[in-house]
């Protein structure tokens, strides 16, 4: 077990990690660079889908409140370490569920769903991030990932929300797409 410290949003959060566990030694600048295009405000629904340590999770909490944010992962050491870490920077209501996606996550109507997935292997996790992730979020909310790919994640995007947002960030791609409908974009 390790330790790293890490600025966000003018937060400065002590987190507990593990060798196991995504980026051990360090913020991610993926996940840094997707936290620098979030706007958080208090009372936003917030799901940290693939938390492992709960860094974007808990920047959410402390800028949202701890109630408003959901933090899941696969992986029952991340879940655990993330819950710890909610309690070590204060926001220890933050809920923590183990999760493979969306399989045991009961909670809807996110305004935020936010994700790092695991880009390196196939696309079936992502696929699933994006197409069930849609129907947790409630109109008007936003799924916002950050990949190194771009073209994939860029057309299954828009084929299931209609449209999205892309900014390139230090090497990385950070998509937003909006929820402006309740129904997938190509079955209109």
């Amino acid at each position: 077990m390790g330790v790293i410290t890490a600025e966000v949003k003018g937060l400065r959060l002590v987190l507990e990690t593990a060798p196991s566990l995504f980026s051990p030694l360090r913020a991610d600048r993926g996940t840094m660079a997707m936290l620098s295009c979030v706007d958080f405000a208090p009372g936003m629904r917030v799901l940290d889908l693939g938390c492992g340590c709960g860094l974007v999770g808990i920047t959410a909490a402390r800028l949202c409140g701890a109630e408003n944010v959901v933090m899941c992962d696969i992986d029952p050491l991340a879940v655990e370490i993330a819950a710890r870490n909610a309690a070590r920077n204060g926001v220890a209501r933050a809920k923590t569920v183990l999760s493979d996606g969306f399989s045991a996550l009961e909670d809807t109507g996110f305004d935020l769903i936010l994700s790092n997935p695991p880009y390196q292997s196939d696309f079936s996790v992502a696929k699933g991030f994006i197409e069930k992730g849609f129907n947790r979020l409630k109109l008007g909310g936003r799924l916002v990932m950050v990949t190194k790919r771009r073209e994939w994640y860029r057309n299954r995007m828009i084929a299931i929300f209609g449209g999205v947002r892309i900014r390139e960030i230090d090497g990385y791609f950070v998509f937003e797409a909006e929820k402006r409908d309740a129904r997938y974009a190509n079955r209109r």
